[in-house]
């Protein structure tokens, strides 16, 4: 005779003109658990089950595509034990009743749900209702800086793609909600059973949340400068050197303090800060992408040694060089 399985309820919480895949790549990949969980059966006491309900009273959510999403129904209809809760992204302009209302909601559930995550600017409200107090965090990165001006107490994470701090999870976007939903299925079934899910998904076994949301390289296209954006094209072919302020300035016939000041105002951040992380990206890209030794990788990106190499991914990633590599494996490499 089978044993009763517990049930742990994983609940989608859907806002008016969320992004499609926001709902739909977190639900696909529960929902795959779910499909492959005789694999587990006879390790765990409990399954999933997955619901998608609207933070508004009708059941039809359109989302931002166009394409609609017909939900379970409202959050205050829930009459079941949340285990999982996930804001699947947030309008950007929320009406205010809604947004009370949804913030009151999340504060009496606090103490019985025991993973509140959020996709994208779901964050937002998270933070409104005060769960991100002290906590790292992060949003999509073209809201992170609204995100950080909003709300001071809350450690922004710019560019990492998700971030667990105590029992509250942030997501960056579209995409990396499926990276969630995929650690949370980690957590709970453990490595194995994540890397199952992720091979019929054709999916990494998981990106680890550190990862950088976007290419530095991109983004320096974006800068609205071009005596900025020039430097920073440059800086990137000449990452080996030792770059000073004083010899960017001369790079753009500029005087350093000047170079520093318009610099500062249009990446908001210093000089300095903005090489280290093009020099960590650099790395990163490296470690996935060759075979090289770490001394190897730190002298192409600038770091000159693989103990400062160690040192900038402790600091800034919380994961060693080798983690980082390891985790970048696709499933087809780990599996053979």
């Amino acid at each position: 005779m089978s044993k009763q399985l517990k049930i742990r309820h994983v609940v989608l919480l859907v806002p008016p003109n969320s992004t499609l895949l926001t709902t739909a790549g977190p639900l696909d990949v529960f929902s795959k658990a779910i499909e492959q969980f005789d694999l587990v059966r006879n390790k765990v006491d409990f399954i999933y089950k997955t619901h998608v309900v609207s933070m508004e009273t009708e059941k039809l959510i359109t989302t931002s595509s166009g394409l609609s999403i017909l939900t379970e129904g409202c959050y205050t209809e829930i009459d079941y034990p949340i285990d999982t809760l996930i804001i699947t992204g947030l309008a950007r302009h929320l009406d205010p009743n809604l947004k009370n209302k949804m913030v009151e909601w999340l504060k009496e559930q606090e103490k019985v749900i025991r993973r509140i995550c959020s996709v994208c600017s779901g964050a937002f409200i998270l933070a409104e209702a005060g769960f991100l107090d002290g906590k790292k965090a992060t949003a999509h990165w073209s809201k992170n800086e609204e995100f950080a001006q909003m709300y001071p107490s809350v450690d922004v994470q710019i560019a990492r793609i998700f971030i667990k701090d105590g029992n509250i999870y942030t997501a960056a976007g579209i995409t990396s909600g499926m990276d969630l939903a995929l650690a949370l299925i980690e957590e709970d079934f453990g490595q194995s059973f994540a890397l199952n899910v992720a091979r019929w998904m054709v999916f990494y076994l998981s990106r680890p949340g550190n990862q950088s949301q976007f290419s530095t390289y991109l983004d320096c296209k974006s800068i609205g400068n071009p005596t900025i954006r020039k430097v920073c094209e440059w800086i990137l072919g000449h990452l080996k050197e030792d770059l000073t302020v004083e010899k960017l300035a001369e790079h753009v016939a500029m005087s350093p303090r000047n170079f520093a000041r318009v610099f500062v105002r249009e990446l908001r951040v210093t000089p300095a800060k903005y090489i280290n992380k093009l020099r960590l990206d650099n790395a990163c890209q490296h470690l996935i992408e060759t075979e090289l030794s770490l001394d190897e990788i730190a002298f192409y990106c600038g770091l000159k040694t693989a103990e400062n190499l160690r040192r900038q991914f402790i600091s800034l990633l919380e994961v060693s060089p080798a983690q980082y590599r390891k985790s970048f494996q696709s499933s087809f490499m780990s599996a053979s």
